[in-house]
């Protein structure tokens, strides 16, 4: 119980830290590969341009875990603080990180684990590969969860 305590404290830290970090009217830098900037904070608000890694932006607002940024062009939208950094990134790199495996890191997976994992044979990460291949329409997902009376996932 007490490393439970423990570890939801840290991530409460990490958190905190990150968010002290995103002040309006602060300089943050995209820290991803790419980020969609979102008109609001729910999962079906529309989409107002791209984000590169390294591109510089200025915090308008914050909100929770997401963060309304401006660019140098004057595109202003939504994106979690966690594709964001405090810090000046270095472009020109190819191995950066997506979205996605920035999440996968924050929950503790990494290239290390998955080399771990694999070591322990009887894996079978041919499901896994083809589960992750399935994307599916956003019409066809917004009309599933309408016809399912679920939960849009607007704030």
């Amino acid at each position: 119980m007490k490393k439970l305590l423990l570890g939801f404290c840290l991530v409460l830290f990490a958190a905190g830290i990150v968010a002290a970090q995103a002040n309006p009217g602060g300089t943050m830098y995209v820290s991803v590969k790419t980020v969609t900037l979102k008109s609001g904070t729910g999962f079906f608000a529309g989409n107002r341009g791209e984000l590169q890694y390294g591109d510089r932006v200025t915090v308008v607002r914050v909100d929770g875990r997401f963060v309304e940024v401006k660019n140098a062009n004057n595109v202003t939208g939504w994106t979690p603080t966690a594709n964001l950094s405090a810090r000046q990134v270095i472009t020109g790199t190819s191995s950066t990180a997506t979205a996605r495996e920035v999440a996968l890191a924050g929950k503790g997976f990494n290239q290390e684990v998955e080399t771990s994992y694999r070591a322990q044979g009887n894996l079978n990460y041919a499901d896994v590969d083809r589960v992750e291949a399935i994307t599916v329409n956003e019409n066809d997902l917004r009309r599933f969860l309408e016809e399912g009376r679920l939960s849009m996932g607007e704030n």
